[in-house]
């Protein structure tokens, strides 16, 4: 996550505004930008994995540095604690802990250079169970619901995370490998690369809530849509939603980062609200921390959407690979295939004729579709 702050922002509309036609870059876009941000919950009911990053001003263009080699606890206000461990640079994680829903806990931080940060104490908000997960073609799209809510209306507030999976298949089939300097057969012990699939995580804020109803109900909320041709439908795609309960707090925390994200696309925009999150640092109280910290349980549906359900008429996706031909009469074997950029799909034969005289092959993007995914299907594949 890139941050963005907002002095820089009035800084270039004070610019405008004094009608400066010459150049000029102003000294708060490269001042000092380095505060702590921490993304990531306390999962009662699951593993917990917080992240630790530190913001970078706007003219930087690589990623934002991690925070490394720092004690990140979960502490109860009963005195527990747990202790999570570093599995990637600024990545803190630990297992299900079975968090007490009578106590409140907090995030507590100490940086490899001894400062320290903490959360507020918070309480353990138990979400309910995900009614369903519905989908529906919607004019040249698939646009995928979520419905909720909670007979004892103490929820009110939710968040949503999903992962979407799909199933997918090269452009191009390959009878073909090159291996001991020579064109082979593929075999069954060759590793699958016409069937694969990929993943990927949801990136926007989604968030809804139920407070201005008699009862806590979410029926149908937009999760997301696909377009009709993207690659996801193509075979078989999946949606694990994540369900969150919040605190109005965490709410309105989330509701304003997702407002601020969002408008950030030309000058006539509203100008970003200021973030209120609930860590702060203990070492310098002046010093200012990114993040909210807040606790619940989690709860999980799948579905799948096969493209044998989507209406007829939709064009799915189809990549754009066409083969070529290589015959022997020109080029050698090897200086085609030996660098695997290239690969053999089939024998060309001579009208009548029965032995080869070259082979069709295409680039390896378009024959191997572990380029882009994966060929180990993944266990809950139905």
């Amino acid at each position: 996550m890139k941050f963005r702050y907002w002095n820089a922002i009035l800084g270039w509309l004070l610019l405008l505004a004094g009608g400066c036609v010459e150049p000029y870059t102003p000294e708060v876009l490269e001042a000092p930008n380095s505060f702590l941000v921490v993304n990531g919950f306390i999962n009662a009911n699951g593993p917990t994995t917080i992240q630790l990053l530190r913001t970078q001003n706007l003219s930087e263009e690589t990623m934002p540095p991690a925070e490394a080699r720092a004690l990140v606890r979960i502490e109860s206000d009963n005195g527990e604690g747990y202790t999570l461990q570093e599995t990637g640079i600024g990545s803190y994680t630990i297992g299900a802990m079975n968090l007490s829903p009578l106590q409140q806990y907090r995030l507590y931080i100490r940086t490899s250079n001894g400062k320290e940060y903490a959360s507020d104490f918070v309480e353990v908000k138990q979400t309910p169970a995900i009614d369903e997960v519905t989908w529906a073609p919607v004019d040249n799209e698939v646009q995928i619901y979520v419905s909720s809510h909670d007979p004892n209306n103490n929820t009110w507030y939710y968040r949503w995370e999903f992962e979407n999976t799909w199933q997918f298949r090269s452009a191009l089939f390959s009878n073909f490998k090159y291996a001991n300097d020579t064109v082979e057969f593929r075999t069954d012990a060759d590793p699958p690369i016409y069937h694969c699939w990929k993943s990927a995580n949801s990136t926007s804020i989604q968030l809804s809530n139920s407070v201005r109803l008699s009862q806590d109900v979410i029926s149908k909320y937009r999760l997301l849509s696909i377009p009709s041709g993207a690659e996801q439908l193509g075979i078989k795609y999946s949606i694990l939603v994540k369900q969150y309960a919040l605190t109005r707090d965490a709410y309105e925390y989330w509701e304003t980062l997702k407002k601020n994200t969002e408008s950030m696309g030309t000058l006539f925009d509203p100008l970003p609200s200021q973030l209120k999150g609930n860590i702060r640092s203990l070492t310098d109280p002046n010093e200012p921390v990114v993040g909210f910290v807040s606790a619940s349980t989690t709860q999980e549906k799948r579905i799948f959407i096969n493209s044998r359900d989507l209406p007829r008429e939709w064009r799915l996706f189809n990549p754009i690979c066409q083969p070529d031909t290589f015959l022997f009469s020109r080029d050698k074997v090897a200086d085609y295939f030996s660098g695997g950029r290239l690969i053999p799909l089939d024998e060309v034969y001579p009208e009548g004729s029965p032995f080869p005289v070259g082979y069709t092959y295409s680039n390896l993007n378009c024959v191997d579709c572990r380029t882009r995914g994966t060929n180990v299907k993944p266990a809950y594949w139905e």
